[in-house]
């Protein structure tokens, strides 16, 4: 019973112990983080757009292409008309394709010429 009592008090401060201890659990994989978004600009004219659909048809070198149209670009898509030249901010994936559409600005004019 001696033994019994020097025993006890002796596992009391190994559980505190050990419950103080903080929980070992794997690192999180850096890997799970969000890639940096691939981004370019590029210049189109403007064939036509689907407000109900959130797309935008560009005229392409060889065929129209259609592409989504995401974030603050969707404020802008109202305001754009099919013939207009813009400015296109696009989203590629890690291929280099074009994903979406996120940002529509008027082209930049160039200097006129007499």
């Amino acid at each position: 019973m001696k033994k019994f009592a020097m025993l006890l008090p002796l596992i009391v401060v190994a559980g505190v112990a050990f419950a103080q201890e903080p929980a070992k659990t794997a690192a999180p994989a850096k890997a799970q983080e969000a890639p940096a978004m691939k981004t370019h600009e590029m210049t189109a004219d403007v064939v036509s757009i689907d407000v109900v659909k959130n797309t935008i048809t560009i005229k392409g070198e060889k065929e129209n292409k259609t592409a989504p149209v995401e974030g603050k670009a969707l404020a802008n898509l109202k305001n754009i008309k099919a013939g207009e030249k813009v400015t296109l901010t696009c989203r590629d994936n890690e291929k280099g394709e074009h994903q979406a559409v996120t940002d529509i600005k008027p082209a930049a004019k160039g200097p006129e010429t007499k």
